[in-house]
């Protein structure tokens, strides 16, 4: 019987950041959630559409989770939506993997081969994630709405 396995997953150090972008990105939405924490949630509508309808998609929620992440209100942040502590969580340690290796010239990088059926599945896996997010967060409707912009 042979094993095979869906993807190597495995970390290596490089003299310069192969994914600059990402870590750009990353230090500027850290930036962003410590804004939010600091001076409270933008004063203009980040809502699209179909929110006014009450049709909740899986980021609704989002920004205030970001912000109540920022904050240390981890119970409030879950509230809103999960995704929120998973993203600032993730920015704060992609921040912290900038900090070494702008001291250290040494780059952490997170490398992942996978197969394709490695790859279905994760797809598969992140895909009904999604479709659990959405399904939890229309069921939240009421308090997403709450405290929201309203049309005038």
């Amino acid at each position: 019987m042979t094993v095979t396995t869906h993807a190597h997953v495995g970390l290596t150090v490089d003299s310069q950041d192969r994914y600059r972008w990402i870590t750009l990105a990353s230090i500027g939405l850290l930036a962003v959630a410590a804004g939010m924490a600091a001076l409270g949630l933008p004063q203009f509508d980040l809502h699209g559409p179909l929110h006014w309808f009450g049709i909740m998609d899986p980021l609704c929620g989002g920004t205030r989770a970001a912000r109540y992440t920022a904050l240390g209100e981890w119970d409030l942040a879950w509230k809103y939506n999960p995704l929120g502590i998973v993203t600032v969580i993730a920015v704060g340690l992609l921040a912290l993997r900038a900090g070494v290796g702008v001291l250290t010239r040494h780059w952490i990088t997170l490398d992942i081969t996978w197969t394709r059926r490695g790859r279905w599945v994760a797809v598969t896996i992140a895909a009904l994630l999604v479709i659990a997010l959405e399904i939890r967060q229309q069921g939240r409707a009421e308090l997403l709405m709450a405290g929201t912009f309203t049309l005038v």
